[in-house]
């Protein structure tokens, strides 16, 4: 039955090896890669280009990234190695391809999956955001929030970045919930290292573990607000528990912001420096919440 299951999955990602070779380029993004499809239908057609059909703000750097030889030398390297790892590979193109996701405007083309697909199109997400330097305060928030959600059968999405994100997947996890954990680098690489353990729950507990980001890709720190907005855009809203007044955290209010999504934010200390931004989101609009029944989801 295994090795039927190997079958069905070597053949599944053999089809899709020219969408893995898609997300290998990166010297242009998605917004491209959109207009590219749109223009030539398919990514094996893009894949054997000889020149462009006049398009406008496509020049000759981008044909040579298209016919860079090291990112096709890489696709079977890769397609081994999600085989053996369990790593699936979910273009626009397939159902199990988030609707809410296409609604922003630089959708990822692919996203990189370990675990429970279907999550990806449930109703009920909300996102749990903060600090990396959290305070014990907002541990308690992000455990106490993500816990009692995920009793109520709400899936928790967060970044599985050190602080916060932290403790709201191990509060799904310690509610018997299902959390996803959205990265910003490939699916071969755990950042930080330190929650490898976290990573291996998420999974075992029946939750998940996606990234836009092709394997090999190592977390650089443009990724991460990229990151954001699909954390922002899978979820119906975002509850914001500790946030300085200049941080990524805040970064992810503005795409939520842009995806007309729901804004909580968790009131903190005024005399602490992680509390200015969720108490300035408070003053500027954000539901004020204490309460996770007072999240309408």
């Amino acid at each position: 039955m295994k090795t039927n299951n190997n079958k069905d999955k070597q053949e599944n990602l053999k089809n899709k090896r020219y969408w893995i070779w898609f997300s290998l380029i990166t010297e242009f993004g998605n917004v491209k890669k959109q207009k590219l499809l749109k223009e030539y239908k398919t990514p094996k057609n893009i894949y054997n280009i000889k020149q462009f059909n006049n398009l406008k703000d496509f020049d000759e750097n981008m044909l040579k990234a298209i016919k860079k030889k090291e990112y096709k030398e890489k696709i079977d390297k890769h397609i081994e190695y999600m085989i053996k790892n369990d790593i699936d590979i979910i273009t626009i193109e397939d159902k199990m391809y988030p609707k809410s996701l296409k609604e922003v405007y630089d959708y990822p083309i692919c996203l990189y999956a370990k675990g429970n697909i279907e999550l990806l199109n449930k109703e009920r997400m909300i996102a749990i955001i903060g600090c990396r330097e959290y305070s014990e305060y907002g541990k308690k928030c992000a455990i106490y929030f993500s816990y009692n959600l995920a009793r109520k059968n709400v899936i928790i999405v967060s970044g599985l970045a050190r602080g916060i994100d932290s403790f709201s997947h191990y509060g799904t996890i310690k509610a018997n919930g299902k959390t996803i954990a959205v990265l910003g680098n490939g699916l071969d690489i755990i950042y930080p290292k330190e929650n490898k353990r976290l990573a291996n729950e998420i999974i075992q507990k029946n939750g998940l573990i996606v990234s836009e980001y092709a394997l090999e890709s190592v977390p650089e720190k443009r990724n991460f607000p990229a990151r954001n907005r699909i954390i922002s855009g899978l979820s119906k809203g975002v509850i914001v528990i500790e946030a300085k007044k200049k941080s990524g955290t805040l970064l992810t209010v503005d795409f939520a912001l842009e995806q007309g999504k729901d804004i909580y934010a968790v009131p903190g200390n005024i005399n602490s420096l992680n509390s200015v931004g969720t108490n300035d989101l408070i003053k500027q609009g954000a539901k004020l919440v204490t309460n996770y029944e007072e999240i309408e989801i």
